[in-house]
């Protein structure tokens, strides 16, 4: 349905070469033509719709992205008249006007919830195509800013800020820092900029700009609707996760590294001795024969069946480091390079990263394999089911350094089978974490988990936990993991944890770090996954040989060790309710670590707490966060009646508390008289 251009309204002669555009309805979606640029407005979900844009031909499908391949059926009208063309879809209205300026807007009322914006009267306008050859362009699509909104999500980083409003994130996976470009406002919208490309998003005071420094064409996703909402439509239309087996709910014990099956046994026998609850342990890096190999080096792990045996009659899950570089060493790296399985370069050797091994004494330049190529995926997958799943059952797996750890960070340099660097790079974490979900899937095996230390939106369909990364081992480190876990959490990633205690350093005898041990560790047990890991003092340097301090329970002297071993047991007591909650992330897309407006949004207050969560929705969580704080404030949001779990003294919400913290005490409230086995 095309309109008449003579029918359409004139456009200010402010703008340079004004424009009026062509609309016509296609397929249920409202498109815009005009100055070779075609833009397309489709329904996307309940309250959602899908924006594509491209300069200078037809718009592409089948470009690497988050959504998946079907949106879900919804009801949509289109209308087109005046000049102007509107889209339906539920709560949120689009309107497109003669110059192709698009707004949304609350169908009930038709007040704005999100606007397109010129960055200048005359040149450009809010959407920016500037060549880079071969038919790419560096996109900019410009937003509005409104003085009252406040901006949460865009993965995990270690700014600390909750609220991210004000400042300029780059869209680019690094060690701790991890890019999943969707964004939920206060002013009631979700939008997921669809892009996997390497760029950034300016979220500044005169406006909102998502940047793709080489791309082909815009795509973004928004819906309206509460945050919570927001949620259930988000992870709709880019994968649920699975749910989360029981094991993994429970404790995992790591360090810096168990050198031997004896070291790792030994862990685990202990922890049985003492009746302490263990779930699951790790075999970290270097238990290989060289790295890319992707099997137990012989020397260190003689015999990795009766391992695993002893280890499931103790109960305990067996996780296995797995990382995505290969050495020239390995018995694996002529064979994937003549077959094109690994990242290519533009200029240089294909290699990416310097990195020790076993039998040489200097670093050897390492390749990663390109995740992104199925055949590539099979490959990696056909070893490590050989290595690990037939032999010996082990099925859970944690994906190190799969950012991937470039050493330069030059993603620009890479060629993958997907695409350019530049335009595909941000999508290898989840493509990563896909190699294991589909090879596991095709063993018949419907419990997967794999541990990330990075992640793309998509991610959590894959089974994919994501950690937050190689951090500090201080207070002030702890506090910033509150913000990172609440933003990962808005980002759809509902499997999230931390190093307990931090990873750089830490002395177990140092009496200020023990500190800082225990009240991480009551965060931990209060986090989506409980995990213990650590590069504890006294260290030794990188290579094969390398260990860390002890980063056990017992290791942090009689009364550290005994409030360790109190949450636990806590835990463990908490385990039904963790699991009834990891039920509405598989079922609802609702995180467990959930900020306080997500299920309080008319209170205002709620929307500004930076350190302090609901784990679910019942329980509120307050760590402490300070050294030597014996007592704790925090805020109880409005709507609820809040009680004590400690002490059973009930506070009308809307305030702030302030309640006694000794040491073996992390504050915890309970929603409206709920029911939690919280104290022992």
């Amino acid at each position: 349905m095309n309109q008449p251009a003579e029918n359409q309204p004139q456009v200010s002669l402010a703008q340079s070469s004004p424009t009026v555009g062509t609309f016509r309805e296609r397929d249920g979606a409202l498109e815009w033509s005009g100055r070779q640029e075609t833009l397309r407005v489709e329904p996307w979900g309940p309250d959602a719709v899908r924006v594509r844009a491209r300069l200078g031909g037809p718009l592409l499908d089948g470009l690497p992205g988050a959504l998946l391949a079907q949106a879900p059926p919804t009801p949509s009208t289109v209308k087109i008249e005046e000049g102007r063309g509107w889209l339906t879809v539920g709560a949120l209205t689009v309107e497109v006007d003669a110059e192709g300026l698009v707004r949304f807007l609350r169908t009930e009322d038709g007040s704005e919830v999100l606007s397109e914006a010129r960055a200048h009267f005359w040149w450009p306008g809010p959407r920016l195509y500037t060549a880079v050859g071969n038919g790419h362009h560096r996109l900019e699509q410009r937003f509005a800013a409104y003085d009252d909104e406040k901006l949460y999500g865009l993965g995990q980083h270690q700014h600390g800020r909750l609220d991210q409003k004000g400042l300029v994130l780059d869209l680019v996976q690094r060690n701790a820092e991890v890019g999943i470009p969707v964004l939920t406002s206060s002013r009631g919208y979700t939008l997921l900029w669809n892009n996997p490309a390497i760029g950034r998003v300016e979220l500044a005071g005169n406006g909102t700009r998502w940047v793709a420094d080489s791309a082909r064409q815009i795509d973004y996703w928004i819906t309206a609707g509460t945050p919570a909402d927001a949620q259930r439509r988000y992870s709709a239309v880019t994968g649920r996760t699975p749910m989360l087996p029981e094991w993994a709910a429970g404790f995992w014990q790591c360090k810096l590294r168990y050198r031997t099956q004896d070291e790792l046994l030994a862990v685990a026998r202990e922890y049985k001795r003492r009746g302490l609850p263990l779930s699951a342990i790790v075999c970290d890096f270097f238990h290989w024969t060289h790295l890319g190999e992707w099997r137990f080096d012989p020397a260190e792990w003689p015999d990795p069946a009766a391992m695993v045996a002893e280890l499931n009659e103790l109960g305990v899950k067996l996780v296995v480091s797995v990382w995505p570089s290969v050495s020239p060493l390995s018995e694996n790296h002529a064979l994937m390079e003549q077959r094109g399985h690994f990242i290519g370069t533009q200029y240089g050797p294909m290699a990416h990263a310097d990195w020790p091994d076993k039998g040489v004494a200097s670093t050897v330049q390492v390749a990663f394999y390109d995740a992104t190529n199925p055949e590539a995926r099979e490959f990696v997958w056909s070893r490590i089911r050989d290595n690990y799943l037939l032999p010996y059952g082990i099925d859970a797996f944690w994906l190190d350094a799969c950012e991937p750890e470039l050493k330069p960070g030059f993603p620009e340099n890479l060629r993958y089978w997907a695409g350019p660097g530049l335009e595909v790079g941000n999508m290898y974490p989840a493509e990563n974490s896909r190699t294991f979900h589909e090879g596991l899937r095709a063993e018949g095996r419907e419990e997967i988990v794999t541990l990330n230390r990075s992640a793309w939106a998509g991610s959590q369909r894959y089974g994919a936990a994501l950690w937050s990364g190689d951090i500090g081992t201080d207070f002030a480190t702890l506090r910033r993991q509150i913000a990172a876990g609440l933003n990962t959490a808005l980002s759809g990633i509902p499997w999230w944890n931390t190093d307990i205690g931090g990873f750089h350093g830490g002395d177990p005898d140092d009496a200020a770090y023990r500190e800082v041990m225990v009240r991480w560790f009551q965060f931990g047990a209060l986090s989506p996954l409980m995990r213990l890991h650590g590069f504890r003092d006294p260290g030794t340097p990188l290579g094969p040989e390398m260990t860390g301090g002890p980063n056990e329970v017992w290791s942090y002297g009689e009364e550290a060790g005994a409030v360790l071993e109190r949450y636990l047991r806590l835990r463990e007591r908490l385990k039904p309710y963790v699991l009834a909650v990891m039920r509405e992330a598989h079922e609802e897309g609702l995180p467990p670590m959930r900020p306080l407006f997500l299920e309080f949004p008319e209170d205002k207050l709620a929307w500004q707490v930076a350190d302090a969560y609901l784990f679910g929705p019942d329980l509120l969580v307050a760590p402490v966060l300070e050294p030597g704080a014996r007592t704790w404030t925090t805020y109880l949001p409005a709507g609820a009646d809040w009680t004590d779990a400690w002490t059973g003294e009930t506070y009308e919400g809307g305030q702030a508390v302030t309640v006694d913290a000794p040491l073996e005490r992390i504050p915890l409230f309970l929603r409206d008289g709920a029911r939690l086995p919280v104290a022992e």
